[in-house]
């Protein structure tokens, strides 16, 4: 990195327009995340139409701050309602609401909003120390590598993801189904297009993931008959009194919490609900205490709230390094580059660095902003929670429609919004995860492109999929990922007797 691409992405970052963005989208962040119902990627798919009038620095940097802030906010409903914000705090939701009932609510937001500032910050060193050396080693790379990497992303998100296997399974099939749409590589025969010219090109990324992550979240909203849940709190004091005591008795759990966030962020599919549900399941093995798990315990609040923010970060790596997106997010933030032309890849550091090293200070000055503004956000928690949904969910359908209309001035846009939001509803309702149908249909058509490439320069044959050295290390290491839950089975069996 030159001290002259420095300077350049530092201009690009002290912009006041940029400035403006990023206070702006802290503020929406933290007000969708305060909500229960409004998750993260909700967020993030409602800037997505804001988004396509910005330049590209500004865009990114509304994904990232409005994403971080989403995250932490998602503690307060929790402490104070018992609900989670962002399923990112529902590891630990019951107990930070012990914590408010024993009258520690202070306690609780204060360690949720320091030690996700700290994660996200640790999350952002990684990415700066590894994703530039990754980028120079994926040069490379060529289309058979990148068959194997794609595969090997999409393996991934079946091992980690939440949900059984087989309903993993299903929803990648069926957003690989989805990204077959279109004109066929390499022919350029139309596919599945039903004579409708608006699928030509595929369907339209944006419009889908602003369907499957805000129009689903409303349907569910308007089907939820449960009654609305009481404020524990009114007054909520200083909540940064004793974060430097928790900071030394707590420092290793933070680490911890830290590195399996980024680690786990890396995962595509995993993301930061899976990073929290991780951290407090290993914090509770590892305390010395564990028999206060459940009880209103800080421990693991501090553990899994940095697991989360570090694991937003980690999941930028693959996608700025590779174009695979690490989480539902990211996969929306890959679109948005792609939106800008900025392809993901590692060519984005050679041809637009200054552009790279501005999103890394805005992923910094993202989480050093948090620490007011979440301060103040806590302070009129009160008031946030007690806005309408009556009057919140119909002006969020009206923004997505509209956003949906934009991208392309097409009422076709606002038709897949709809449909794939009733869709997306519909696999969560039955269990079905959204995320691997997601990255399903961002790397269904990278899938196909590298796998005809790779058979045309290889005249059809298989085998240099596997002669390649870099190809034959990564082709051993998706066998490994596919095959370690039936070797693990096995050896289970062979335990059993």
């Amino acid at each position: 990195m030159t001290t002259a691409v420095l300077l350049q992405a530092l201009s690009l970052i002290l912009d006041p327009y940029v400035l403006t963005v990023i206070f702006f989208s802290a503020l929406f962040g933290l007000f969708v995340g305060c909500i229960p119902g409004l998750t993260a990627t909700m967020a993030t798919a409602l800037l997505v139409p804001i988004t396509f009038f910005m330049p590209p620095v500004p865009a990114i940097a509304a994904i990232v701050t409005a994403t971080a802030m989403a995250i932490f906010s998602g503690d307060i409903p929790g402490a104070l309602l018992r609900i989670p914000g962002t399923p990112a705090s529902a590891a630990y939701t019951d107990e930070t609401y012990r914590m408010t009932l024993k009258g520690q609510a202070e306690l609780a937001l204060g360690a949720g909003l320091v030690f996700s500032a700290i994660g996200g910050l640790f999350g952002t060193l990684v990415m700066i120390l590894f994703a530039p050396a990754l980028a120079e080693f994926a040069l490379r790379f060529s289309s058979f590598e990148y068959f194997w990497l794609v595969v090997l992303g999409l393996s991934g998100a079946l091992i980690v993801g939440a949900a059984g296997r087989l309903k993993s399974a299903v929803s990648l099939l069926l957003g690989l189904l989805v990204a077959c749409i279109g004109l066929e590589n390499p022919a350029a025969h139309p596919r599945f297009t039903f004579g409708i010219n608006d699928l030509m090109g595929g369907v339209e990324l944006i419009p889908m993931m602003v369907g499957m992550f805000a129009v689903s979240e409303l349907l569910r909203y308007v089907t939820n008959m449960d009654p609305p849940a009481v404020i524990v709190t009114e007054k909520i004091g200083n909540i940064f009194s004793g974060m430097w005591g928790l900071l030394k008795q707590y420092r290793w759990p933070l680490v911890r919490g830290c590195a399996v966030g980024t680690a786990v962020g890396v995962q595509p599919g995993a993301g930061a609900d899976m990073a929290a549900w991780m951290s407090y399941a290993m914090s509770k093995k590892f305390s010395k205490e564990p028999e206060k798990f459940g009880t209103g315990h800080v421990e693991g609040v501090i553990e899994s709230g940095a697991a989360n923010n570090s694991a937003v970060s980690g999941a930028w790596i693959p996608a700025m390094v590779f174009g695979i997106p690490g989480d539902s997010i990211t996969a929306i933030a890959i679109g948005v580059l792609y939106m800008k032309n900025l392809n993901p890849g590692p060519t984005l550091f050679t041809n637009h660095p200054e552009n790279i090293y501005a999103i890394f200070m805005v992923f910094i000055l993202a989480n050093l902003v948090m620490l007011p503004l979440g301060w103040l956000t806590v302070k009129l928690a009160t008031k946030i929670l007690k806005v309408s949904s009556n009057i919140l969910m119909p002006s969020i359908l009206l923004f997505c429609i509209v956003g949906s209309f934009a991208i392309n001035n097409s009422v076709f846009g606002v038709t897949l919004m709809l449909l794939f939001g009733l869709a997306a509803f519909v696999l969560e309702e039955n269990g079905f995860p959204v995320a691997p149908a997601i990255l399903g249909v961002v790397l269904g058509k990278m899938l196909e492109e590298n796998f005809v490439t790779s058979m045309i320069k290889s005249d059809s044959d298989p085998m240099v999929f596997f002669t390649r050295p870099i190809a034959m290390w990564l082709a051993l290491g998706t066998m490994v990922v596919l095959l370690w839950p039936l070797g693990a089975k096995i050896l289970q069996l062979i335990r059993g007797r």
